[in-house]
Formats: C-alpha cells, structure tokens, sequence
C-alpha cells in the first residue's frame, strides 16, 4: 500500500543525535492496518521516497504515530535541515 504525505524532521537527542520524520496520525493509522502481519517488534518495514532518494528503513512507533528514521547520508544530499518539511512517498513491505 502506497502514502503519500508532508513531514517536518525532527530531531531526537540521545547519546547521538538520531533523526526522524513524523507520520501524520491518519497516515499511522492507515499504515498500521495495511502493515498488519508484516510488523516485527512492532516495526513496520517500508520502502521512502524523498524527492530522487529512495531507501529501505523501518517505521518506529511512538506515541500512537509512526516515526521515519532518515540517515546523514539521505539527508545532507537532499539538505533536509531540522524543521523543514519535506513531501514524502512511502510504501509498505520491502522491494
């Protein structure tokens, strides 16, 4: 099953910063029906599209959404900078 939708990156500080796109709500909810034996600890893997950049990752729950991880090597080559939001492609399973 295919989403699209808007993100805003945010940033995670941990003992590294991590960060992340945040699923809208409906969005999660619809994923969360569509990924429904797929899911593994309860992550979700999805394939991410982001303007040219397409990559494989898994979706993490948090607080009843869904977070998209986003790498340093996906976002400096796209200069996602924290805050901005970006339109993203998202599609449920792998490849």
């Amino acid at each position: 099953m295919d989403f699209a939708f808007d993100a805003r990156l945010i940033e995670w500080r941990g003992p590294a910063p991590y960060y992340f796109l945040r699923v809208p709500d409906e969005e999660s909810a619809d994923i969360k029906f569509a990924a429904k034996g797929l899911e593994y600890w309860g992550q979700v893997p999805v394939v991410v599209r982001i303007d040219d950049s397409e990559f494989t990752t898994a979706l993490f729950p948090k607080h009843g959404a869904y977070l998209i991880p986003v790498k340093l090597a996906v976002r400096l080559p796209l200069g996602i900078d924290v805050g901005q939001v970006v339109e993203v492609a998202l599609s449920v399973g792998r490849p």
